[in-house]
């Protein structure tokens, strides 16, 4: 397999020989869901303590706050800045031992984060109390302000790092005019603090973020699963992508209409990644039958300008997917993605930590495949 050039994979080569590091790219993908976002902290926990640090960030949402910390900080100082982060959300959770004996905890800390918001993330907006149908704009038009965060990701990410590309960085945002996806990639463009806040902007919660005159929201409502964005990516490159998933694609039969709210929100926001990698192990199946063909024919067919053009389809890389499914806690309900409660934060980013560990030590990049597949997938 062919190696990448970057300050990243130098760093794995130079450290000690270790069978569980990838010996290819390495991309984090995440995710959007609130307070589950946790649960991806904790996967690049365990990555970070086995020496393997992502070449690529790729986030929606939540996963883009996280992205932009983790690729706008150096590789020793990012756990302590998801930690910052991570604790400031979770600061003014109530904890009071008697709500908690009568079972309204959970209750009580939402109708809290509902009237309140979350500090350093979000607040009301008073222009929300004039009702819903006055004229205040697109970027006015929600019911929490996010200034809050515009502030602690300012004191968090070092944009200017992201600027110099020292880990790639890509963002999901949908044009709430055109209503298409649109990713913002390092690669491509210089990248602000407008695109993390554009990434998170969840309607009607929060207001879109005008970028170049267009106004954008939340890529996680029309696909808050942004994996094909590194299977669609050219050149491709041989890697491995930690997919860390925040929500139940599959679950038990719904039988209150409480859990119908729960379970129609995971189906949701899942977003399909199952299909997604399906449909996209075919196309890259049938890239490396191009590629074969293409060994088949004749020298002097195959190097014609139009055999050329066509052979360019092909294709020999190979992409290791290891999704990171959180699993879901005892009790949780459709507003596990606001249980920003201390106890909460813990468990998720335990379960990721722990969950990543699994598959790092595992290494299954090393196991035989089939050389014929795009994309293996290691569930």
């Amino acid at each position: 397999m062919a190696k990448p050039t970057s300050a990243s994979t130098s760093t794995r080569a130079s450290s000690t020989a270790n069978q569980c590091e990838p010996p290819d790219r390495v991309v984090l993908v995440m995710q959007g869901g609130g307070a589950l976002g946790a649960f991806q902290a904790g996967v690049y926990e365990a990555m970070h303590r086995a020496g393997i640090e992502p070449d690529w960030v790729v986030g929606t949402s939540i996963g883009a706050i996280n992205a932009a910390i983790i690729a706008g900080n150096k590789p020793e100082h990012r756990l302590d800045r998801l930690h910052e982060f991570w604790d400031l959300v979770s600061s003014a959770a109530t904890s009071s031992s008697m709500w908690n004996t009568f079972g309204m905890l959970n209750l009580v800390h939402n109708l809290v984060t509902v009237t309140n918001g979350i500090p350093g993330f979000f607040k009301p907006n008073p222009l929300a109390f004039m009702g819903t149908h006055n004229p205040v704009g697109i970027t006015q038009a929600s019911f929490y302000s996010t200034e809050p965060l515009r502030d602690t990701l300012e004191s968090l990410v070092n944009f200017h790092r992201i600027q110099a590309k020292a880990t790639r960085l890509t963002l999901g945002a949908v044009n709430a005019r055109s209503g298409e996806m649109h990713y913002f990639d390092s690669r491509e463009a210089v990248l602000t603090l407008d695109h993390v806040m554009a990434s998170g902007a969840l309607p009607p919660a929060f207001p879109a973020v005008m970028i170049d005159g267009e106004p954008y929201w939340d890529g996680g409502i029309y696909s808050n699963t942004p994996m094909e964005v590194v299977m669609d990516d050219n050149p491709r490159q041989d890697s491995v992508i930690f997919a860390a998933q925040l929500w139940q694609q599959e679950g038990a039969v719904p039988e209150t209409l409480a859990q119908v709210s729960s379970r129609l929100k995971d189906i949701q926001y899942a977003s399909r990644a199952e299909s997604h990698t399906a449909r996209q192990q075919q196309i890259h199946h049938l890239r490396h039958i191009v590629r074969e063909l293409g060994r088949l024919l004749p020298a002097a067919t195959r190097n014609t300008p139009k055999a050329k053009e066509l052979l360019g389809w092909g294709c020999g890389t190979v992409m290791h997917v290891l999704p990171m499914q959180a699993p879901a806690l005892a009790g949780e309900d459709h507003t596990k993605d606001i249980d920003f409660t201390p106890a909460g934060i813990r468990a998720r980013w335990k379960a990721g930590a722990e969950y990543a560990q699994r598959h790092i030590d595992a290494a299954p990049w090393n196991d035989p495949f089939d050389p014929m597949l795009g994309i293996v997938l290691h569930k």
